[in-house]
């Protein structure tokens, strides 16, 4: 007579504790976020090629990179589906942060570098905290990797060394005055 209504199969089962809906968006916004990151990282990286800094921010960049990946890897483990609209937000607001004044017309300013370097840092530190929200709920879902997390907590925190000791010497070179 009336049958039940069939559910489709699901190829993950859901996470105890956690809301699937808010923790889509969540890590969808941490993508975006990622995927924002990932550009800054490279874009950086490649301006100061041959100095000490670039020398410094390749490995940074490379591991951001990384972290991305590990990130959609996280979301498609999780049956999380990425939302392509919200890492070309992240893209595109990258490459408009970009156009932010930096007191010069024709060439770069040292003051774009520290402003950059500042904007890398709250990336790190906001997927660090990222990684932390997963971590917390490895006790309540199987498929979160406790192990994977606290690896790319570890490679998140070296991030945060490099990128705010470099942040500093760049902020101190910049805004020095000079003898006239």
């Amino acid at each position: 007579m009336n049958a039940p209504p069939r559910s489709s199969p699901r190829r993950h089962p859901p996470a105890r504790g956690a809301d699937m809906k808010l923790l889509g968006i969540y890590l969808n916004d941490h993508l975006a976020g990622a995927t924002a990151g990932t550009q800054r990282a490279g874009h950086l990286a490649r301006v100061a090629r041959g100095s000490a800094l670039g020398r410094a921010l390749g490995p940074v960049a490379t591991d951001i990179a990384q972290d991305r990946t590990a990130l959609v890897g996280i979301m498609r483990d999780l049956g999380v589906p990425v939302h392509r609209y919200k890492v070309s937000a992240g893209w595109v607001a990258e490459k408009l942060a970009r156009l932010k004044g930096n007191g010069r017309l024709v060439r770069r300013s040292p003051l774009s570098t520290v402003l950059e370097l500042e904007a890398l840092r709250l990336g790190v530190e906001g997927k660090t905290a990222g990684w932390q929200t997963l971590r917390q709920l490895t006790g309540t879902d199987e498929r979160l990797d406790p192990a994977l997390l606290d690896r790319l907590l570890e490679r998140a925190r070296r991030q945060q060394d490099t990128v705010e000791e470099w942040r500093i010497r760049q902020a101190e070179a910049a805004l020095r005055t000079t003898a006239d």
